[in-house]
């Protein structure tokens, strides 16, 4: 194998590794807002898990957060605005990029 086989390698790795990744910090904020949203609509016990799957799943519809957006938007008419709803986004994702940073 060559160094340039080896390097193609490293970046194809890396590459997987950061896919991976974004994945992974999406569902754990889906699932976040999930139960933020749950609680703006007053759902309680397993009604909050299976609400928190409505909102993972919606993610799936298309590449991006706006299907996810849309879903939360429709859901929470008249208890949060989309502005409110993308600044929890945010807000969430950050703290799950900084968690998933210093569990390594």
């Amino acid at each position: 194998m060559t160094t340039f086989d080896d390097r193609e390698n490293a970046f194809e790795s890396k590459y997987a590794h950061d896919a991976e990744m974004a994945f992974k910090a999406a569902a754990r904020r889906n699932k976040a807002l999930g139960a933020w949203a749950a609680g703006l609509l007053g759902l309680t016990g397993d009604a909050v898990g299976a609400y928190q799957m409505e909102v993972i799943t919606a993610d799936f519809e298309e590449e991006g957060d706006e299907d996810v957006l849309r879903k939360l938007v429709k859901d929470l008419q008249g208890k949060a605005t989309e502005a409110e709803i993308r600044a929890q986004m945010l807000a969430i994702m950050r703290d799950v990029k900084a968690k998933m940073v210093s569990e390594g």
